[in-house]
């Protein structure tokens, strides 16, 4: 005799590690939120909003971590699902901050496509070799490959102090160059150069 699966089976299974994940992809909504209010609004105190809510995503991210360890209790659910809070937060988010504050360019969009995919080509690589990557007596991840996605808070920092001299939208930083009827703004290379090195081979200590 099949038994019925009890009601709500699978947020039972959650450990308290993936509840603080869940709190990172909430901040991570948040701040797309904050965003898109600031594109129409104009209100500078959305962006703040944004970067402090992508803040809170940083912390609750390092906590689900060092909760998962203390408490010795991971799962394969557990990484996907800090995996996909990570895109939200430390990939689509910063996206659509830079976008709000004026990178809306053609060759802009395309650039911050980019740093998207390869934040999602980073934690997917990640997730596969773990395992060979991971020490054989403690069977923790050494090092990582690439800089982790969470770095790109320093990318929404910078966007931040930029909005709080008024520096967003016509007045961004290095201006903007149009190449062949299309815009791009120069400070838009930072997300490039910030997807590039995820997705490169530089190994960097796990502390």
């Amino acid at each position: 005799m099949n038994v019925p699966p009890k009601r709500f089976s699978m947020i039972r299974e959650f450990h308290l590690a993936d509840w603080f994940t869940l709190g990172n992809a909430v901040c991570g909504v948040g701040a797309l939120f904050s965003a898109m209010s600031f594109l129409e609004t104009v209100d500078v105190q959305h962006i703040y909003f944004a970067a402090a809510l992508v803040f809170a995503a940083l912390v609750f991210d390092v906590l689900d971590g060092r909760i998962a360890r203390w408490r010795q209790k991971s799962s394969a659910m557990g990484r996907e699902l800090d995996s996909l809070a990570d895109v939200i937060s430390f990939g689509v988010a910063p996206a659509i901050i830079a976008y709000a504050c004026g990178m809306q360019g053609l060759y802009d969009r395309i650039l911050l496509a980019f740093f998207v995919a390869c934040g999602v080509s980073r934690l997917a690589r990640y997730n596969v070799t773990a395992e060979t990557l991971s020490d054989a007596s403690s069977g923790k991840v050494k090092y990582f490959e690439g800089t982790p996605i969470p770095t790109s808070f320093l990318l929404v920092l910078v966007l931040a102090v930029a909005a709080s001299l008024g520096a967003v939208r016509e007045h961004l930083w290095f201006g903007k160059v149009v190449i062949a009827g299309f815009t791009l703004h120069p400070l838009v290379l930072l997300f490039a150069i910030s997807g590039s090195l995820m997705i490169s081979r530089i190994k960097i200590p796990k502390l």
